[in-house]
């Protein structure tokens, strides 16, 4: 187990990565603003498991391969901005409903949006060459390495989950003070447009030397 002052230190220092919005922030604030609350439900547990799909491919050793090859860096982040492109293209062009009802029926699933945040979570390589150079920094040389990962990994994948969530509560609140059906569907070109632009930030993002 890491020390207590190692652990706090990883703390901070994660909330300040998490409180800046990323691509599955994102794809989970787009789903609050065009579908609601019960949106939330499906997605943040979809960035919980592509939290822990990148975690678990960092440890099996595809972080570092990432790191060495960029072939397989590119290629990965290539699909992954193809995704949130989709995303954001069908966020973009989803029917707004003329008055907000949050018990009205999920527009898709939730199974789905599950998936669809957890592909786009998942997808992402950078986040699983940031836990390669992100982790090390609090690993201790002198005490076993699984009990150190495994505090670490929990911790950042319960703060990403709690961020997203946090992300997702204050969409929705968003969403229930705009009134006007336009400004409504303006919001959902915005999120959708967001989308697409951190869909081609992705797909130019350089690969960690």
């Amino acid at each position: 187990m890491p020390e207590l002052h190692t652990w706090i230190a990883f703390v901070l220092a994660a909330e300040l990565l998490l409180i800046t919005p990323g691509p599955t922030d994102m794809v989970v604030v787009s789903y609050a603003l065009s579908q609601g609350r019960r949106s939330a439900w499906a997605s943040v547990p979809g960035v919980t498991l592509g939290d822990t799909t990148a975690l678990v491919l960092s440890l099996l050793g595809l972080g570092a391969v990432l790191m060495a090859s960029a072939e397989l860096f590119n290629a990965l982040k290539i699909a992954g901005a193809i995704y949130l492109v989709y995303l954001g293209i069908k966020t973009w062009r989803a029917p707004v409903p003329e008055t907000i009802d949050d018990n009205a029926p999920l527009e898709h699933a939730p199974g789905r949006i599950m998936a669809h945040t957890y592909i786009a979570t998942a997808l992402n390589p950078g986040g699983i060459v940031f836990y390669v150079a992100f982790f090390p920094q609090f690993l201790s040389a002198d005490k076993p390495l699984l009990p150190q990962v495994a505090t670490f990994g929990a911790t950042f994948i319960i703060m990403g989950s709690i961020n997203s969530a946090l992300y997702a509560t204050l969409a929705v609140q968003v969403r229930r003070s705009v009134r006007s059906y336009r400004a409504r569907k303006n919001i959902n070109r915005a999120a959708g447009g967001f989308l697409i632009a951190i869909g081609g930030m992705v797909g130019f993002a350089r690969r960690v030397a």
